[in-house]
């Protein structure tokens, strides 16, 4: 199976110093996924690495082959991908902009019919939870639903170094069984989806609205 991390910051300065808070948080969970489940391939996808035009124009906007190929490339692995982990920091209770923008440029049918889980982080006390509760609505409108277990870290800067270990003093045994219960349940259902995928096509059953935004109208 292949799971993709979203790392849902572009800034290169977050408080407290050093800087991207995020990146340690998307770290520690590839080295926890990675631990847990050995034969999965696991990639942190970094908003950085798929810088996107100013006006925006998603991935399905463009004529097939025509897409710039940073977005063509990811789009694939989206597509190959069976289940997401969306890190993100709070915003005004709400996700990061960038990682809505970036999740924006895909249409709903590359993620749908897999699961996601939902992690969040701050520097400060509240771990960014109330993002989560954004998120839920988000991720299921895209269609890869989030398993009820989520991961909320406070004070991220005093739980995990750059590297993504959990920093010395902390009890590191309880955040490996926090993280278990939600990726656990994300492995389950990748594995359950994945399987049912392969017994019927989820997009014979329910097409995806590639003609017109009227297909989604009630009659």
């Amino acid at each position: 199976m292949n799971f993709l991390i979203f790392l849902g910051s572009v800034r290169d300065s977050t408080p407290p110093k050093p800087a991207r808070l995020g990146q340690r948080v998307a770290i520690a969970c590839h080295h926890y996924l990675q631990a847990a489940f050995p034969n999965i391939h696991i990639e942190i996808i970094d908003p950085l690495d798929y810088p996107l035009e100013r006006v925006f124009k998603p991935h399905f906007a463009y004529a097939k082959g025509k897409a710039p190929d940073s977005l063509e490339q990811l789009a694939t692995k989206i597509a190959q991908a069976d289940g997401y982990v969306m890190i993100s920091p709070e915003y005004n209770h709400s996700m990061s902009p960038a990682l809505m923008d970036l999740l924006n440029h895909f249409g709903s049918s590359l993620f749908s019919f897999k699961p996601s889980a939902i992690v969040t982080y701050s520097a400060g006390q509240w771990g960014g939870m109330r993002a989560a509760v954004n998120m839920r609505t988000f991720l299921s409108e895209l269609g890869c639903l989030s398993v009820s277990a989520m991961i909320h870290i406070p004070k991220a800067q005093e739980v995990l170094d750059e590297q993504g270990n959990f920093i010395d003093g902390v009890e590191a045994s309880q955040w490996q069984t926090y993280f278990a219960r939600t990726f656990l349940q994300l492995h389950w259902w990748a594995q359950a989806t994945k399987a049912q995928r392969q017994v019927s096509n989820p997009f014979e059953m329910t097409p995806p609205f590639l003609i017109s935004p009227t297909q989604r109208n009630a009659p």
